[in-house]
């Protein structure tokens, strides 16, 4: 299976001298969701920059499907779903009108939407099930909702790499499993989905591979090997440590609360299914 991410040996360095990422390698192949996990600062920012080639590269190289950065850009391969902490939601615009942002690559120089384009946000608003709402102003919907048009924007502009940054934050249960569900048909349409998220309880339940992160990649591949406990004490470190002592000292199975779950069931007290 051919890849449709590959980063080789790159290092990252701001202005400032500080160097975000180093030396970071991994690949994931096409018809593939990843999930990129590290604690805050790790670096993970910086390298969805470097996979848009919105940072340069002090050294190393980046290839999306095949190609160049610059190329995939252009042919307009990488979508981005952004936090929705990116995002001014008082700026008054229509859910088709950011649908339709996702088409500005494939129109002329005055951005005139043409019937493909018309039908393509249809489309994606549709799958995403947001068809009823798309005159509805942005900045009036719930998380949930404000996600859905977020992933319709890059199904509107046909990326075959997408990428996620904590997708499930601020949605609920329902909205979760939706966008679960539409990754999983994404992923056999052989697209890639790289996935940034601190739910890790969530991880083995739809990510078949995993890249972990911590100022350079301290591993990458399949999910039943790499999301072990071992390894995410070693890109979590200290994160971990105060739910461990709780857990190990309640006799039999550990049911942490939910809010710890994630760190518990990372940390080898839950089933790592």
């Amino acid at each position: 299976m051919s890849d449709g991410i590959r980063a080789s040996a790159l290092t990252v360095t701001y202005r400032n001298g500080h160097t975000a990422l180093r030396d970071a390698s991994f690949a994931v192949p096409r018809g593939s969701i990843a999930a990129l996990v590290g604690v805050n600062g790790a670096g993970k920012s910086t390298l969805f920059k470097a996979l848009m080639g919105f940072v340069p590269l002090a050294m190393g190289s980046v290839e999306i499907l095949g190609q160049p950065v610059r190329a995939a850009m252009k042919a307009q391969a990488v979508a981005y779903v952004p936090q929705a902490e990116e995002v001014d939601w008082t700026f008054p615009v229509l859910v088709e009108d950011v649908v339709m942002m996702g088409r500005y690559g494939h129109m002329g120089f005055l951005r005139r939407a043409r019937p493909d384009d018309r039908e393509a946000v249809d489309a994606a608003l549709d799958r995403v099930g947001m068809s009823g709402l798309r005159h509805r102003q942005i900045g009036e919907l719930s998380g949930g909702q404000k996600k859905r048009v977020f992933l319709a924007r890059a199904l509107a502009q046909d990326a075959r790499v997408i990428l996620l940054d904590e997708p499930f934050t601020g949605v609920d249960v329902r909205t979760e499993e939706q966008i679960v569900s539409l990754l999983r048909e994404l992923r056999a349409e052989g697209r890639v989905m790289l996935v940034a998220t601190h739910n890790l309880g969530s991880v083995p339940e739809f990510c078949d591979r995993v890249v972990l992160v911590n100022g350079t990649v301290l591993d990458h591949g399949p999910t039943q090997t790499v999301f072990t406990p071992e390894n995410l004490r070693r890109t979590f470190g200290g994160t971990l440590r105060h739910v461990l002592p709780q857990l190990a000292a309640v006799p039999g199975p550990a049911v942490p609360h939910e809010r710890d779950r994630p760190l518990a069931e990372a940390a080898g007290c839950g089933a790592l299914r």
